[in-house]
């Protein structure tokens, strides 16, 4: 991991639980793992405050740990750098819930993220005292809540493993894959008891079970978004609509998190499935000329490998992020340096090797200019130069040495994977300190606001709450109008960023060999 990922890592922490648990988590970050004493060492805080940091960043998934190899007494932490960033994606998580299981499911989503991690009856009876959705039914929230559970977008966490003989200090716990999605025994009347205050949670069979958002399945659908949307853009709905079906065709017999290519679908099961849940008559009518379409593309995302059975095809996750991925490092260039910098990028990837006489010619650039841009991306690192020497000297002259722009392609992506960390971090960074610097303000806008909605309740004269409203001055009010326009805009910066940052981290999964945070079950 980069010292900007460092750096971005903190400040979002810092953000989300204060500073003890950023400090304890930054000392985890600059180790592979560390024990107890070690991180108490290193921070100079108390035991007690490194304890009940460490229980927040193990409820949240954010810490693993397990017995040291040397003394099995001594547990050693570790943290799951990579899950940092989802802590930012909590609003994107909770709005893809809500879009397809509606206020219920966002309910729930809303209490998990908050609980970091509880028992389902724990959750639910949280929903049900949830002012608003009183009026929801203990039956609509199981059944919403068992839905999630077979649809992989909440997971069960590993149980504590109890034995009958004196065991380690270190708890254990039991990994089992086929357990992870069963569904728990969610006893309604017991529901009904401990919301009318008769019984406590405690009582319910279920409260050694743990569950938590499972990341993984939302960042399928991410993905899948993202594909789905550049066909659209390229070749129409219907054409979007065929992949969409061809996706979860291929999650039948295939590991959504395969690196380079899918498992092979037929053509028979393609059109059976079309056929049996679409309802376009033209993407019915004319499927054929989809799939040509989609196999045809320039963006690779459907490959056909064989003509068994009316064509047998794969999705080609590699060749669809490479060429998501430099479409955005495409439009990267385009924005900093202009459309001639990013024809000259395009020339020299397309071609892998090339002299700086022959890429004017090729780019058909000026040669002053051609110089220039290739100069200004060779410093920024998104181009890089190769030294080919012919044998010479002696009798025969000097060596001579051959330049020969070219574009490592996992060099430019981590490159900018990094500038956008980077500018994640300066962003936050920007937020808070706009916040920090106007806070009496803020505090002052919003006290206002909340007497003025009691007022309203209390149906007080709109001359008398006008007459309130003027506590704050004109230029009060335009300081505090420009201080909102731009954390709003720095907001959208960060909704932009981690976009860019999904998108290049698919890239480096399905594109490379280097290790990801993805995994099957988290």
């Amino acid at each position: 991991m980069s010292a900007d990922y460092s750096h971005l890592s903190s400040a979002i922490l810092e953000q989300c639980f204060g500073k003890v648990v950023q400090a304890v988590a930054d000392c985890l970050f600059s180790a592979t793992t560390r024990t107890l004493g070690q991180i108490i060492s290193a921070t100079k805080f108390s035991r007690k405050e490194v304890a009940l940091a460490l229980a927040v960043l193990v409820k949240y998934r954010l810490v693993d740990f397990a017995a040291s190899k040397q003394n099995s007494f001594l547990a050693e932490y570790a943290l799951r750098r990579e899950d940092v960033l989802c802590l930012l994606r909590y609003p994107r998580y909770v709005h893809l819930v809500q879009a397809k299981y509606g206020n219920v499911g966002a309910s729930i989503a809303e209490e998990l993220i908050n609980s970091g991690s509880d028992s389902a009856s724990g959750i639910l009876i949280k929903c049900l005292n949830n002012g608003e959705n009183k009026a929801e039914s203990p039956e609509s929230y199981r059944t919403t809540f068992l839905q999630m559970v077979t649809d992989h977008y909440i997971i069960k966490r590993p149980e504590l493993l109890v034995g009958d003989e004196h065991d380690d200090n270190v708890p254990k716990f039991e990994t089992n894959e086929c357990d992870f999605f069963r569904h728990p025994n969610i006893d309604l009347q017991l529901l009904a008891k401990i919301r009318n205050g008769d019984a406590d949670v405690a009582e319910a069979r279920d409260n050694s079970m743990l569950w938590n958002l499972n990341y993984d399945r939302f960042h399928q659908d991410f993905r899948d978004t993202i594909m789905v949307e550049a066909i659209e853009r390229k070749l129409g709905e219907n054409a979007a609509e065929c992949f969409r079906y061809i996706l979860k065709i291929m999650y039948n017999t295939t590991d959504p998190w395969q690196r380079k290519v899918s498992n092979q679908i037929t053509f028979v099961e393609i059109k059976q499935a079309i056929e049996r849940k679409s309802n376009n008559l033209d993407l019915m009518k004319y499927m054929d000329q989809y799939i040509s379409l989609l196999t045809e593309d320039s963006l690779g995302f459907f490959r056909r490998v064989g003509d068994m059975g009316g064509g047998v095809y794969v999705v080609d996750m590699e060749h669809a992020f490479e060429s998501l991925a430099f479409a955005c490092v495409e439009s990267v260039i385009t924005e900093r340096f202009g459309s001639k910098a990013a024809r000259i990028f395009r020339v020299i990837r397309c071609k892998r090797y090339i002299e700086q006489e022959d890429l004017q010619k090729e780019a058909m650039i000026p040669s002053k200019e051609a110089k220039s841009l290739a100069y200004n991306l060779f410093q920024e690192q998104f181009i890089h130069v190769k030294i080919i020497k012919k044998p010479g000297g002696g009798s025969n002259g000097p060596a001579k040495a051959f330049y020969l722009f070219q574009v490592k392609e996992k060099d430019t992506v981590r490159m900018l994977l990094d500038a956008s960390y980077k500018s994640l971090y300066n962003t936050i960074e920007r937020s808070n300190f706009e916040k920090n610097e106007h806070k009496g303000l803020i505090e002052k806008s919003q006290r206002l606001d909340s007497i003025v909605e009691t007022m309203k309740e209390r149906g007080e004269t709109d001359e008398y709450i006008a007459e309130i409203g003027e506590t704050i001055t004109p230029p009060e009010c335009e300081i505090l109008n420009k201080v909102k326009n731009r954390i709003k805009t720095l907001l959208k910066a960060e909704l932009t960023l981690d976009d860019t940052i999904f998108l290049l981290q698919m890239y480096q999964h399905h594109c490379t060999s280097l290790p990801t945070g993805i995994r099957k079950f988290k």
